[in-house]
């Protein structure tokens, strides 16, 4: 039994549906040792005939048997362990990788193999030796000379150990010293053992072989064995794999490091909208952490106030009663509840001078004890000034009135909604640093202000002391979520904490706004790279078919594109990274030095989604230029120009 058979294969091009034939019924047979030509004009079907018994073609009529195995009906992925396996490809134009050095295109055949690293490397420098390249191996193939560039193609077609050389036109590019070279080795590797297969149109090379094939029209009219094959050993077989996963990240690596300047407008391209979106995401946290921090060095931050939730001006409709307070306490985290009482329009009196404070309100625990600058919190029959306020009695010093009596007049509703006034002399006990018409009393006060008058008190809000900052978010939210009888919400924050809260939801939303303008940007980074990518495509279509030649897979020649998009979008997410975290620097001393705080924070989530962000932004882009770059014809991509 033959190693290698052709059964009656016939091929047809076809144009406009017409057929061409090329091949008309060839049948041979070939064994290891041999060095055969496969000698004849141009067009006459040698090509065709070579990627036939290479596994680059698999459109033809006949069959092709390895060793008694049919390869006519093998599936695209057992072609390609074929060609990886079995064959070795010397090309007329060399077909080197040029991004890639001497001794890596060697190397990209045995990536392919269960050699270590090392063991690679070694066999790869060995056959270098042997082709007469050892001291070239880390130049890259524009450096070389013709013969110089076939020999490193020799090197690398003898590298996985194939049974089978096919050379096309392998001294067609050469000067006659070089040919000389190149056929002695070619005659040194069918003495190995192997299979040559040569194919030309040179008779000299022709009869360099052991046996000469002559076609001519598409069929076989001679053949001639010119001396008897070389003897054959069996030798082990060097075991094969798929393209590795590392194999792929290096030969990303190093081709964009042939493109580099390239790349790194397309990273740096990349990283403004990622910097931009992180940025903005930053800058409302800090933005929204400066506010809170101001609003609470005024305030208790786990002090909520509570009022009912209802439209009407009613005070028996806003009254806030006991069963309110037990309802508050009851919930978890809640450690104190606290009624107090609100109103507008105050009329205060002292040494001949009156003044409107605009806000009345108790005194509760979220004021914080540093607010009060001279004096203290006030108790029964006393009341707290504003600082801005108390100027309006004494402009120069406002402090001075600490222990003076003022006169306090409120006016309030009775029973038939009649105005009353209700005047009471109060003890001042202290200025706040609260700015406005503020005045604060003690909740007895007002009582007994109400009581004066016989009139009804009604508490109009509640403040509820919370166990910690970190339960205030989810105890606010279970208030706003508590029903009345009626189905509807029965209570809404009021104050200042309710302020902070709706504040800080329009600021994330105006900077989350911002940063999905910002993130218009990436988009425009998409559409780079796909561009960039779709070049690439086409700059490296013939790349992509040696790959294929040399058994690559498909699915290794796509991952091999992502794993570029890959590394542009985890590039430019580290540069986003540093520009970002650059200009937080340089902005947070800025504003520590004029507003004392930092405002911009960036936490590590903002970085890790920038990264994640930027590396799906890429892959995503980069889907449909490697699917292309997959679905290449191997026999047109080698012959691209």
């Amino acid at each position: 039994m033959s190693f290698l058979e052709l059964k009656n294969i016939h091929k047809s091009y076809y144009m406009n549906k017409t057929p061409f034939p090329v091949l008309k019924g060839i049948s041979l047979k070939f064994d290891r040792g041999e060095f055969v030509s496969i000698l004849g004009e141009s067009g006459g079907g040698k090509t065709t005939l070579m990627n036939i018994i290479g596994g680059l073609d698999a459109q033809y009529e006949g069959d092709v048997l390895l060793n008694g195995e049919s390869l006519h009906h093998a599936s695209v992925k057992q072609l390609d362990t074929f060609r990886r396996q079995t064959i070795g490809f010397i090309f007329q134009n060399f077909n080197l990788i040029s991004h890639l050095s001497i001794l890596d295109n060697v190397m990209v055949s045995l990536q392919m193999t269960k050699l270590s690293r090392k063991e690679q490397r070694d066999r790869a420098t060995e056959l270098l030796d042997q082709v007469g390249l050892k001291e070239h191996r880390h130049k890259h193939p524009n450096q070389l000379s013709g013969g110089q560039k076939q020999r490193v193609a020799i090197a690398r077609a003898l590298a996985s150990d194939p049974d089978i050389i096919i050379a096309d036109e392998p001294t067609g590019a050469l000067d006659s010293q070089n040919t000389q070279e190149i056929l002695a080795l070619m005659d040194d590797i069918a003495a190995s053992g192997k299979l040559v297969i040569c194919v030309t149109h040179s008779q000299e090379v022709a009869d360099h072989g052991t046996r000469i094939v002559h076609m001519a029209d598409g069929l076989i009219d001679r053949d001639e064995n010119l001396k008897d094959p070389f003897p054959v050993n069996d030798h082990a077989e060097m075991p094969a794999k798929h393209l590795g996963f590392m194999a792929m990240v290096r030969m990303a690596l190093q081709h964009m490091r042939y493109n580099l300047g390239r790349n790194l407008l397309i990273i740096f391209g990349a990283s403004i909208g990622i910097f931009s979106v992180i940025l903005m995401l930053g800058l409302g946290r800090g933005v929204k952490g400066y506010i809170n921090h101001e609003i609470y060095s005024q305030i208790k931050p786990t002090a909520v106030q509570v009022a009912q939730k209802t439209s009407s001006e009613s005070p028996k409709k806003l009254e806030m009663k006991a069963a309110d307070v037990q309802r508050l306490k009851k919930l978890d985290h809640v450690k104190k509840v606290q009624l107090g009482f609100y109103t507008q329009g105050a009329q205060v009196q002292h040494n001949g001078t009156s003044s409107t404070a605009q806000i009345v309100q108790t005194v509760t625990d979220q004021m914080l004890a540093k607010s009060v600058k001279k004096g203290h919190t006030p108790k029964t029959g006393e009341v707290m000034l504003g600082k801005d306020f108390a100027k309006k009695f004494n402009k120069k010093h406002p402090y001075k009135l600490v222990g003076k009596t003022v006169k306090v007049s409120l006016t309030a509703m009775d029973k038939n909604n009649i105005p009353t006034v209700m005047t009471k002399k109060l003890t001042v006990s202290g200025i706040t640093d609260g700015s406005g018409g503020q005045l604060q009393t003690n909740l007895n006060t007002i009582k007994q202000m109400y009581q004066n008058k016989n009139l009804t008190f009604r508490a109009n809000f509640a403040t509820v002391d919370i166990a910690g900052f970190s339960h205030v978010t989810s105890v606010q939210d279970k208030i706003k979520a508590m029903k009345a009888s009626n189905g509807k919400a029965q209570y809404q924050l009021t104050g200042a904490g309710a302020i902070v809260s709706t504040l800080n939801t329009y600021i994330q939303l105006a900077f989350y706004v911002l940063a999905a303008i910002a993130g218009i940007s990436l988009l425009v980074s998409a559409i780079m790279i796909i561009v960039v990518l779709y070049i690439s495509v086409s700059e490296r279509t013939k790349e992509i078919g040696i790959l294929r030649a040399l058994g690559v897979r498909r699915r290794d020649i796509k991952n091999l594109f992502l794993s570029e998009a890959f590394f542009l979008g985890l590039f430019s997410s580290v540069l986003a990274l540093a520009f970002t975290e650059l200009v937080a620097v340089l902005a947070n001393n800025v504003a520590t030095k004029y507003i004392g705080y930092s405002i911009i924070g960036i936490t590590g989530n903002y970085l890790i989604f920038g990264v994640v962000v930027a590396i799906v932004i890429s892959l995503l882009a980069a889907l449909a230029p490697s699917s292309r770059a997959a679905k290449l014809d191997p026999i047109e991509a080698l012959a691209y120009e």
